[in-house]
């Protein structure tokens, strides 16, 4: 028999053959939480563990990776990209104080590679492994006519739950508390569309072009894996409990608008720039564009990639805890009150919020 469907550009061989190649790293995400076998037309979990829970709220997050995808197509390496796509989901689940428990996945793709399904698959395994969450469905689109054979791109939504009592929200947090920063990995998921256009298209530069300040290639560098910070801050909420009072993950919009957006409108935060170090990777983009650091700072992470408030009494305990997690993490400010005069740097992301200045000069 014909495939008549292979005919307008579809093949659903190769699909069935991407499933089988990425079965078994799926599975071993999967808790106990997960019913049903692979492959369900939805994903089934059991959350009647809830029942011990006072009032249980659902959070949720999707999101994407963005332009960075360009660079794993450019060096034909796919295996990283789902890891920032868990990073950028999950993290953003977790600064609300829920643990996330699953997600899915979405892949659209202009023909299925299944060995390149599987690359990305994987990477989103390994991240909800990381995270400790399920991956417990996904879709995989092919779309011919529509997107060129090698493009594509994907998207990911997760669920998690907290007690209502323990939410970080804006009204915890007051005057006098410390401002804990998170070391970023990289440049994360965020501000590639500028990236890609200060190396690649003023610089001229290519994927496999060596630079002095790197130890590895452009494309390795650009193509670092953003950090999983979930288990980290999943162990400031239990151990620091009603000391810890918020949580920003630094993403799109760069500190300021990110960190604004979790404060109230009576309070703002005054954070010192030569607390951490800033990466190598963004001085380099500094110098190859003519810019000064500052004018990165409302679209890049400029080395952090987490904030965390706490309560003046722990800020040692919490640095101390994120380093048994592995992260280093820096004092770079506090929260101070608005006055009459207070202008933040850049508006809350997405809404209303407090105002956040950064001052002096990065190291």
């Amino acid at each position: 028999m014909s495939d008549i469907y292979k005919q307008s550009g579809v093949d659903t061989k190769a699909g069935e053959h991407a499933v089988e190649l990425m079965k078994d790293l799926i599975l071993k995400t999967h808790q106990k939480q997960v019913i049903g076998n692979f492959g369900g037309f939805a994903g089934l979990f059991d959350i009647s563990f809830v029942k011990n829970y006072q009032q249980p709220i659902l959070a949720t997050s999707t999101d994407g990776v963005g332009t960075k995808i360009k660079i794993a197509q450019l060096m034909d390496k796919h295996d990283t990209i789902g890891l920032d796509l868990v990073a950028m989901v999950l993290d953003d689940i977790v600064v609300c104080g829920a643990k996330p428990l699953f997600m899915t996945d979405y892949i659209a793709i202009g023909k299925v590679n299944p060995q390149k399904i599987a690359q990305i698959v994987s990477g989103i395994a390994q991240g909800c492994l990381v995270a400790g969450a399920s991956l417990i469905g996904g879709e995989t689109a092919e779309h011919p006519n529509m997107m060129k054979e090698d493009d594509y791109d994907i998207a990911g939504a997760g669920v998690g739950v907290v007690e209502a009592s323990k939410q970080l929200m804006a009204k915890n947090i007051k005057a006098g508390d410390v401002v804990i920063g998170l070391k970023a990995s990289g440049l994360h998921s965020n501000g590639y569309s500028l990236v890609r256009k200060i190396v690649f298209e003023d610089q001229k530069l290519d994927v496999n072009s060596k630079i002095a300040e790197f130890s590895h290639t452009l494309g390795e560098e650009l193509l670092t894996p953003t950090a999983i910070y979930t288990k980290s801050c999943l162990s400031l909420i239990e151990k620091l409990n009603e000391n810890l009072h918020g949580l920003s993950h630094i993403t799109g919009g760069g500190i300021a608008a990110n960190l604004a957006r979790v404060l109230p409108e009576t309070l703002g935060a005054k954070l010192e720039r030569n607390t951490w170090q800033i990466p190598v990777v963004i001085k380099v983009l500094a110098q190859m564009s003519k810019q000064k650091l500052v004018n990165f700072e409302q679209t890049l992470n400029m080395g952090i990639g987490m904030i965390a408030i706490v309560d003046k009494t722990v800020a040692q305990l919490a640095i101390n805890i994120l380093k048994d997690s592995q992260i280093d993490s820096f004092i770079i400010g506090e929260i101070i009150k608005k006055e009459s005069d207070s202008v933040s740097d850049a508006p809350a992301k997405g809404g209303s919020g407090g105002f956040v200045n950064l001052v002096g000069e990065y190291n």
